[in-house]
C-alpha cells in the first residue's frame, strides 16, 4: 500500500493553498501514468481548495509506478508568488512537505479488526440506514478510524484501513526519542534551504524538480 500525505504544517493559508494546487498537479500525473488516485482523508483549511494536509493511496499495476509517483513528492516542496490572500504580503516563499508510507498489507491484515456500524454523515436515506460505515482498530497500539464518506461498505474498508495505517505510522514517529526528533528537525531544516521541487506563480509552474531524480531510484 502507497500512502502519500501532503501537508502545510503550521504554515499559512497560502502553503494550504499550495497543498491544493499540488493535490491538482498529483491527480493529472496519475491519470497521465494510469495510477488510481484516492482521497483518504482531507482536512480543510479556511479558503476554498486550500487544505492543511491530504493523505493520497496511490495504486498501480505494477506497484512501482505508484511509488515512483509518490516519492517524487517526498520531501520539503517551495512555491514561490505573491500571495493572492494579502497581496500586499512580502513574503513569496511558501513551504509544504510531502510524506510516503510504503505500508506491508500482509502485515497489516493480522493487526487489524474491522467492525460495521450504520452511516451518520450525510449522503442521502440509502447511506443513513445501512451499515456502510466501517471503524478500523490497530490491536498494538489501540488507534482507531471511523470512516462513513462512500456509500460502498467495502469502499470505506479500504479507505480505512489506509488511513489507519498512516496514523499508526504517524504515531510511531511522535514516540521518536528527543535525540530522534532534534535529527529530524534538523533534515527538515536542511531540505528547507534545497528542495526537491519549486513551484513559481499563481499558475503553479514546476521550476525545479530534485524529487523526479529521487522517484527514479
Amino acid at each position: 500500500m502507497i500512502l502519500l500525505q501532503l501537508s502545510a504544517g503550521q504554515g499559512p493559508i497560502e502553503c494550504c493553498q499550495a497543498v491544493g494546487l499540488a493535490l491538482n498537479m498529483i491527480a493529472k500525473q496519475s491519470i497521465e501514468k494510469d495510477i488510481r488516485l484516492d482521497v483518504v482523508e482531507a482536512i480543510v483549511a479556511t479558503e476554498r481548495d486550500c487544505y492543511k494536509s491530504v493523505l493520497l493511496q496511490l495504486d498501480s499495476t505494477p506497484e512501482h509506478s505508484a511509488k515512483q509517483l509518490a516519492l517524487s513528492w517526498q520531501g520539503a516542496m517551495l512555491w514561490v508568488s505573491q500571495s493572492q490572500y494579502r497581496p500586499k504580503h512580502k513574503r513569496k516563499n511558501w513551504f509544504f512537505s510531502g510524506q510516503v508510507y510504503d505500508i506491508d498489507e500482509s502485515q497489516l491484515d493480522n493487526s487489524v479488526t474491522f467492525q460495521t456500524c450504520r452511516a451518520s454523515g450525510a449522503g442521502g436515506q440509502h447511506v443513513n440506514t445501512t451499515d456502510s460505515a466501517v471503524r478500523a482498530t490497530h490491536l498494538a497500539t489501540g488507534i482507531s478510524v471511523r470512516v462513513e464518506s462512500e456509500r460502498s461498505q467495502h469502499a470505506n474498508k479500504r479507505l480505512a484501513r489506509a488511513m489507519l495505517m498512516q496514523k499508526v505510522e504517524a504515531n510511531q514517529m511522535a514516540t521518536m526519542t528527543q535525540q530522534d526528533k532534534a535529527r529530524w528537525q534538523q533534515h527538515w531544516q536542511v531540505e528547507r534551504g534545497d528542495p526537491v521541487k519549486t513551484f513559481k506563480g499563481a499558475k503553479f509552474r514546476l521550476s525545479h524538480d530534485r524529487g523526479e531524480k529521487g522517484g527514479a531510484n
